[in-house]
């Protein structure tokens, strides 16, 4: 049997606001942005759009050494440093 064409549009969750694939699509193509709205299951991000998530310590290491690539790194380091505490640098003597 076909499939049915169906009305609704499809969308895609990004931080707090559903887009659709298209907007998506679009807010992929910015620096820093390409797995925006790719993590379905995880609830703590760094990043604007659902970008850099830092829901265990192996994601927030990984996203404080691709921080670089945000328009804001010093947003990204702050975020994680907020949520593990033991990963900010210690001090040098």
């Amino acid at each position: 049997m076909p499939r049915m064409p169906t009305k609704s549009k499809a969308t895609v969750k990004m931080g707090s606001k559903k887009v659709t694939p298209k907007t998506a699509a679009k807010i992929r193509k910015k620096p820093g942005m390409s797995n925006a709205g790719k993590y379905k299951n995880v609830k703590a991000f760094a990043g604007p759009n659902s970008t850099f998530p830092i829901d265990t310590i192996a994601r927030a290491r990984n996203a404080l050494a691709r921080a670089h690539f945000a328009e804001n790194p010093a947003a990204i380091r702050a975020a994680v440093y907020n949520k593990w505490p033991q990963l900010r640098p210690s001090k040098r003597r």
